[in-house]
């Protein structure tokens, strides 16, 4: 266990990140979880906070791992071991528009008063609680290259080794605390891991 809880976790990241003080970051929460992370982290950097929404793609037998994932675009990234997992293309595409659906509900709760900051020419901070395959995290960074950010960062707690140099192909840096071998879920490296509400999220939102 690392962390206390989501704020210490956040508190841990702005010392790493230092050296985008003062130079107006956009920080870009991952829904629900990084949101109030980002709060810490935009205060404590003097930048802005958004979200930016991806949904991961769940395996057939366990929603909880990802097999791949789908960006507010639609654009969608698939795991190389999708197929083996059960992951055919048909179920793929009904998982893609279930996913699809939440995005456009969260946009319109989330941010109903104005749309997405514009990314282009800012340095951006993708934050999450933690990564486990990486996947939502790619379609994220993925989604926000093709808007011309002047650097676009990833800033996570904690990520398995080869969950970091996965997603590091993406990002012009990845800040990672941690990263363990013995990774099973992010929520084992938190002594408190309450699951955030949509009510949190739009409150932390509507204060930004």
């Amino acid at each position: 266990m690392f962390f206390h809880d989501r704020s210490h976790a956040a508190q841990q990241l702005v010392k790493a990140l230092a050296a985008y003080q003062g130079k107006n970051p956009l920080v870009l929460a991952i829904p629900r979880g990084a949101v109030p992370m980002g709060r810490i982290i935009a205060d404590a950097l003097g930048g802005e906070l958004d979200v930016v929404l991806v949904r991961k793609l769940s395996m057939p037998a366990n929603p909880e791992f990802a097999v791949g994932s789908v960006d507010e675009s639609g654009w969608t990234y698939v795991a190389e071991y999708a197929a083996t997992a059960g992951a055919t293309a048909d179920y793929l595409e009904q998982e893609k528009q279930r996913q699809l659906a939440t995005i456009r509900r969260r946009r319109a709760e989330y941010t109903p008063l104005h749309p997405p900051i514009d990314p282009a020419g800012r340095i951006v901070i993708v934050v999450d609680d933690g990564l486990a395959t990486g996947a939502t995290m790619i379609s994220a960074l993925h989604s926000l290259r093709g808007k011309k950010p002047a650097r676009l960062v990833c800033a996570v707690p904690v990520a398995p080794p080869d969950t970091v140099a996965r997603v590091a192909q993406y990002a012009d840096e990845v800040v990672c605390l941690e990263t363990p071998f013995d990774f099973q879920a992010v929520g084992q490296f938190y002594r408190d891991f309450p699951q955030v509400e949509d009510a949190e999220v739009i409150e932390i939102l509507r204060r930004s």
